[in-house]
């Protein structure tokens, strides 16, 4: 996008907005000699700056000037964005109830309740759920806004989008899903949420199952967690330590391969028990 040179009146516009001046903000817009979506050379406009910041009223008084809410920076970044990625929820409360677009992508196909998930902020993924966001609109690689949650161990936006009827079992394009993703990253909390939706603990299309993932990195609070849940879910102890991977593994064997001698220890323990 070619943009044209900066006047000096617009560079204070941006600065303005930039630094929550609202009142120089509405000086400079009353002398008619900026535009509303001006932009810098990162073709950014005063509004997406505003947001990024979480200048609630300058957001307020630029929206009621006429700025535009779906307006982007030149990597596909609008107000809303910025805002989700930052966790300004008066920010992203004011830019909904102005019209802007929950369910808008970034060229990656990300959507603003993935950027909030993958940030970890709970209370912006609830707002945009409430203003209708889909719960399971997928990256261009399919994670899901509940995968990039698990893989990054955010266990409260995990819950939220689970209680919103995220898909549990939803693949990304390795084959792998959120709890496998919690399970090998050691994000107990995020796999004890997981397990409340009775996820699938068998086999995935990646060739592990989430005990081989915990297994293999030596998270012994997830193996200790999911080889409880086999067991409970009426698999005996024998079928849990023998569960072979696609390379004919157990997690046992998994485990002493990388050397994770705690998880050794407890399977060995769990299988004599």
């Amino acid at each position: 996008m070619s943009l044209k040179k900066e006047s000096r009146t617009d560079v204070q516009f941006h600065l303005a907005a930039l630094r929550g001046d609202c009142e120089r903000l509405k000086r400079l817009l009353d002398t008619g000699k900026v535009h509303i979506d001006s932009r810098d050379r990162d073709g950014t406009t005063p509004l997406i700056l505003s947001a990024a910041m979480g200048h609630t009223d300058c957001v307020r008084e630029l929206l009621a000037q006429g700025a535009d809410p779906a307006c982007c920076r030149t990597d596909g970044g609008t107000p809303l964005f910025v805002a989700c990625q930052c966790g300004h929820l008066p920010v992203v409360e004011e830019l909904i109830r102005r019209g802007a677009n929950v369910n808008s992508c970034m060229k990656d196909k990300a959507t603003p309740l993935f950027i909030a998930a993958q940030n970890g902020h709970e209370e912006v993924c609830l707002a945009l759920l409430s203003a209708g966001a889909s719960v399971d609109a997928a990256r261009s690689d399919r994670a899901s806004p509940l995968w990039i949650a698990a893989q990054c161990g955010h266990q409260r936006v995990a819950r939220a989008l689970l209680a919103a009827g995220a898909q549990v079992d939803k693949l990304r394009q390795d084959g792998a899903t959120p709890l496998f993703k919690a399970a090998h990253k050691g994000h107990a909390a995020v796999v004890a949420e997981l397990l409340k939706y009775k996820p699938n603990l068998g086999i995935l299309p990646n060739g592990q199952s989430a005990l081989h993932g915990a297994a293999m990195f030596g998270q012994l609070a997830c193996v200790r967690l999911l080889a409880r849940r086999r067991v409970a879910a009426g698999n005996d102890v024998v079928a849990v330590t023998t569960l072979r991977n696609a390379a004919g593994l157990t997690p046992l064997q998994v485990a002493a391969q990388a050397g994770k001698r705690d998880v050794v220890a407890y399977l060995k323990q769990l299988e004599h028990s």
